[in-house]
């Protein structure tokens, strides 16, 4: 069909204010009139409707800020391509310019049309940009810190989207806060300096801050008021003395309470109950009371339990894990957890129990099936299906780390029935490795026909070696540590130059150098380790050689004299082996160590002996039994726990000899050092969420001694007090941190021989990423250190509270810093430690 075109005011698209518009015109409103622009003089065009034509030019009107070359890219079209008119293409262009978000009008002209060849006009309005803004109502030190979270930046185009959403945001910022009746006025002005562009004017008036007065509950007879604003756990009264939560309306929170509230009914049977009203009235005094409308209903119990569906277990073996008699109120939350889980990686629920049995297609449902008065009866409905194997295990983002050092510590191989708690258990021992990130995320392909699953754990790996940087004050001098630490090192590379990246990676072996040095000492220590000697058992080889000297200090002067010295050079070599039994956490380790003490004109006092010159050796023999299943992090654990006992002796070497002690010089009787220690450590893990972790922990320590005339050991006592950070650690001193004390100033100056310890610590997980990982943590602390049975009382403690904050970098460790208050004195003083600082840095947990 071919139209006459005579009319150069007659539009090729009627105006368009919106993309629908756009699509409408398209389709109905095309007109062969077009208009031609200034030069362009009138005649005759003719065109087909639907037919192919060759684009010969656009051109593009309207311009003030971008140029005609950047309108066309935006469309898309290019000259010499087919299209139709109306089509597709056309179509295209138009969304292409209003999806760019530059424009707020789009409306396009027939030019003219040569044979085949058709020439379009695209006229268009520009968006302003943002050229200031100006916030008024607030602190100048607000204003930055508020345009920056409002994302305003100069340059972005002014849409009406932008000035609702920047109004609401304030609005709701402030809100947030507690001030319900903050107003926002959004002023856009024109910018006389710059074409195209606005300022933005912005004033806040936020009010009076409004805090929740009361909060009142009509219609509830079974449970308390007390109880259900306990259940409200964001939205809290105004309370004297409330500083650690505020009392101030979130609507959000507010919504979030209210199910609460209904969630509290459920858990107490009554399932019926509902929240016919709420209501908001505002006091005098610029708070609100809220006012809560209830209906309890009846409370509900568990009538029969029936299973249907199970051969695999028993309704008796079911029942044990679903923990849930008739008569029992009935809690719907905590059938859901039962029959489904809670989410936890420790949940003892029905589902597990049929996955960790193979049973991956396996489905367990709860049906109410019959309800009579106040009693429900409860189906639970299994579908069983066949038992499932894993078919392929595969590991992906493990670029430095090698496949075998991952594969030898899962718990899931090819062939292996499927087991959801061994999957779990894997991504723990992976985050036990340390070297990579902690969120591994196991990715579980199942295959229904064959009864299959392919399993894949994606890891993020993190530095595997660190800078060991660690410090503090003691003994009148500051204490530093600098080492290397590699801590998945490969030995079978060192002598491959192509392994060189910066150094050979990837096999899971440790290798330490470090150095420790202050104005009183100095230490050298060198060691290694081999998780999986011979690759196929998890059996651990440790060595390690060490050498330190000690020199006399003047305790009047304060100077250090180095001839008069305490040089230590010793080797140790450890076996460890992970056990079956009683379950494979627990781990077995030995160890021999050897340490020879040379003293040159030292004066080392030990009790009423002094050692001055010869040399002391300690041949001992340790071993120790540890569990841990602490997971999945190793460096923010969230369950599990960790329990050690050891005992570290020598030869009694005494008891063999018919030689009077108390008749021989210090040198002679301590010439082979004879005692025996032990110790014992338990810490547990308990999550309240995802990020707020409770460590509890409990410590003790003792060391004993064979012969009565020889007495305590020189070495190997216990200092207790300070951030921990051990110092003279080669002289087999136990360094035991009790915040809120100066360093070793809760032991006499020779050491304790008996300690105990014990230790709540709330911590908050801010952030877990492969860069860094922080978090916050209160504590409470108390212990004490006793120079024998006669002083030890388990009961007088010195006490501590505070906060600290911790990061822990791949290259470097741990870094921290705490705030703790001692409530107790001192040894030998009578006013109470107060308040130090400690500074942490080094690798602690």
């Amino acid at each position: 069909m071919e139209k006459q075109v005579n009319n150069l005011q007659s539009k090729f698209y009627l105006k368009l204010t919106s993309y629908t518009v756009v699509l409408f015109a398209l389709f109905f409103s095309f007109s062969a009139n077009a208009q031609v622009q200034k030069d362009t003089i009138s005649k005759n065009i003719t065109f087909e409707k639907g037919k192919e034509y060759i684009l010969g030019g656009i051109t593009v009107t309207g311009l003030k800020k971008f140029s005609e070359e950047t309108v066309k890219v935006f469309t898309g079209l290019r000259n010499g391509q087919v299209i139709k008119l109306p089509g597709d293409k056309l179509t295209s262009a138009i969304k292409k310019l209003y999806e760019s978000k530059q424009f707020s009008n789009v409306d396009v002209y027939l030019a003219r049309i040569d044979g085949n060849t058709v020439y379009l006009q695209f006229d268009v309005q520009e968006l302003p940009q943002l050229n200031q803004i100006k916030i008024s109502g607030v602190k100048k030190s607000k204003q930055k810190e508020l345009i920056k979270d409002a994302e305003l930046k100069t340059g972005v185009m002014v849409t009406d989207n932008l000035i609702v959403t920047t109004k609401n945001y304030f609005t709701k910022k402030y809100t947030d806060k507690g001030f319900l009746k903050t107003k926002v006025n959004l002023d856009i002005v024109n910018d006389t300096t710059d074409l195209n562009t606005v300022n933005m004017n912005v004033f806040i008036d936020k009010g009076k801050k409004i805090k929740i007065k009361n909060i009142n509950f009509n219609g509830n007879e079974k449970i308390s008021d007390k109880k259900l604003r306990k259940a409200m756990s964001n939205t809290k009264r105004k309370f004297v003395g409330r500083f650690w939560k505020g009392s101030k309306f979130i609507e959000e929170d507010y919504q979030e309470d209210l199910e609460s509230i209904l969630d509290k009914y459920s858990r107490l049977g009554f399932r019926d109950a509902r929240i016919l009203d709420d209501k908001i009235s505002w006091n005098d005094d610029n708070t609100i009371n809220i006012d809560i409308d209830l209906e309890e209903g009846r409370q509900y119990r568990f009538a029969e339990i029936i299973f249907v569906g199970n051969k695999e277990y028993t309704d008796e073996e079911l029942n044990e894990v679903l923990r849930i008699d008739k008569g029992d109120v009935y809690n719907g939350a905590v059938l859901k957890e039962r029959v489904k889980g809670d989410g936890t990686p420790t949940s003892e629920d029905l589902s597990t129990l049929y996955q960790d049995s193979g049973f991956l297609f396996s489905q367990v449902n709860a049906v109410e099936t019959k309800v009579q008065n106040d009693s429900i009866t409860v189906e639970i409905r299994i579908r069983e299906d066949e038992k499932a194997r894993i078919r392929k295990v595969t590991v992906s983002g493990n670029d430095k780390t090698n496949d075998h050092v991952i594969f030898r510590e899962l718990r899931v191989k090819p062939g292996d029935l499927f087991s959801r708690t061994n999957i779990i258990r894997s991504i723990r021992e992976i985050g036990q490795l340390g070297f990579f990130d902690q969120n591994v995320v196991p990715d579980v392909i199942p295959d229904y026909n064959n009864k299959t699953a392919d399993i894949d754990f994606t890891v993020v790996e993190k530095g595997g070696s660190q800078i060991e940087l660690q410090g503090g004050y003691g003994g009148g001098s500051f204490i530093g540590t600098l080492g290397l630490s590699f801590n998945n090192f490969s030995i079978r590379n060192i002598f491959n130059k192509e392994a060189y990246k910066p150094l050979p990676m990837g096999d899971g072996q440790s290798l330490s150098l470090r150095l420790q040095s202050s104005r009183t000492f100095n230490t050298y220590s060198f060691s290694f380790t081999e998780p999986w000697l011979g690759g196929k058992k998890p059996k651990s080889l440790s060595f390690s050689v060490y050498s330190s000297n000690q020199f006399q200090i003047n305790p009047q002067t304060f100077d250090v004299d180095r001839s008069r010295s305490l040089g230590i050079v010793g080797a140790s070599i450890g076996l460890g082996q992970r056990l079956k039994w009683p379950d494979d956490f627990f781990q077995l380790s030995q160890t021999i160590a050897y340490q020879s003490f040379n003293l040159n004109n030292y004066g080392f006092r030990v009790g009423n002996d002094v050692l001055n010159n010869g040399t002391l050796n300690n041949l001992s023999y340790n071993v120790s039994l540890t569990r841990n299943s602490a997971g999945p992090s190793l460096i923010f654990p969230t369950y599990g726990s960790e329990f050690s006992i050891g005992v570290k002796a020598t030869f009694p070497y005494s008891l063999l000899s018919d030689r009077d002690y108390s008749q021989l010089d210090a040198a002679e009787k301590y010439k082979w050092l004879e005692y025996y220690k032990i110790k014992a450590k338990g810490k547990w893990y308990t999550s309240f969420t995802d990020k707020l972790v409770l460590m509890t922990n409990a410590e003790m320590g003792y060391l004993g001694f064979y012969n009565s005339e020889i007495g305590l050991s020189p070495f190997e006592r216990f200092f207790v007090g300070g951030d921990g950070i051990a110092v003279f650690q080669l002289d087999g001193r136990e360094v035991i941190g009790l915040r809120g004390y100066e360093n070793n100033r809760l032991s006499s100056v020779d050491g304790g021989s008996i300690y105990n310890k014990f230790q709540l610590e709330l911590r908050y997980s801010i952030t877990d990423s492969p860069s860094a990982s922080i978090y916050t943590l209160g504590f409470l602390e108390a212990g004490n250190s006793y120079d024998n049975f006669s002083t030890f009382n388990p009961f007088e403690l010195k006490r501590s509270a505070g906060l600290g904050i911790r990061i822990f970098m791949p290259a470097f460790g741990l870094l921290g810093i705490d705030f703790a208050h001692g409530f107790d004195p001192l040894p030998g003083f009578t006013e109470k430690s107060g308040w130090q600082t400690h500074f942490i840095i080094g690798r602690q947990f």
